[in-house]
């Protein structure tokens, strides 16, 4: 079975700025759910964000990355179309799609 975790980080949160990558005891808040998706059976950790610097984060966590269309990065964008854009773009086929919160 194959599956891919996709982890939505948008950079421009409205409570806390860049929340995703914000230290929490010594590390970006993302590289925890980036660590347990790698340490698990996922076959893919993809990190969807339209942010330079939480992809960049998220790249020397591990994880792949995905830039996110600006469309798909406002304030009120549903989480669903996020996870259908990075499947749309993968040239593969999957088992499962897992939604990752970081």
């Amino acid at each position: 079975m194959k599956a891919v975790g996709i982890i939505p980080a948008r950079g421009g949160s409205k409570g806390i700025l860049k929340k995703n990558i914000k230290l929490l005891r010594g590390k970006p808040l993302i590289q925890y759910t980036i660590e347990a998706a790698l340490a698990s059976k996922i076959s893919r950790v993809i990190v969807s964000t339209d942010d330079e610097e939480i992809a960049s984060v998220a790249k020397k966590c591990g994880a792949e990355v995905l830039m996110r269309p600006v469309e798909l990065a406002q304030d009120h964008t549903p989480t669903l179309p996020v996870l259908q854009d990075v499947v749309a773009r993968l040239n593969e086929a999957f088992d499962f799609v897992l939604t990752l919160q970081p």
